[in-house]
């Protein structure tokens, strides 16, 4: 069970680090939609799970963009630092986060699955 104290540094955190990402980072391998599903701290808040998702490019991009952020981590975290009204700031770990992309395909699936249930159901 996470503390009030940690539910509002990550919320803080996942804020931040969306702006940073979105709007402050230069780097020309950053591109497409990405958004911060989760952050998770650690109750001594010197660790944060920060969970991206990466969508609207091939797979070879979004894993390219992906890495230019784990590389673009010391920035990142110097710039969370302006958010951060703490002494001390929390340790970015970066993690890509599937669950929107398995979502997708599986919403996918069950309309491939409910056309070929309504085309037997005329059929008869």
């Amino acid at each position: 069970m996470s503390s009030r104290r940690q539910e509002k540094m990550s919320r803080v955190i996942q804020e931040a680090v969306s702006d940073i990402i979105n709007n402050h980072m230069q780097d020309p391998r950053i591109e497409g939609f990405i958004s911060v599903t989760e952050v998770k701290t650690e109750p001594d808040l010197k660790r944060a799970e920060v969970f991206l998702s990466i969508m609207g490019q091939n797979p070879v991009k979004q894993r390219l963009t992906f890495t230019a952020i784990q590389h673009a981590a010391g920035h990142i975290q110097s710039l969370l630092g302006k958010y951060v009204k703490s002494r001390s700031c929390p340790h970015l770990y970066f993690h890509e986060d599937d669950r929107l992309k398995k979502t997708m395909e599986t919403m996918k699936l069950i309309n491939e699955v409910s056309k070929e249930f309504k085309s037997d159901e005329e059929q008869k």
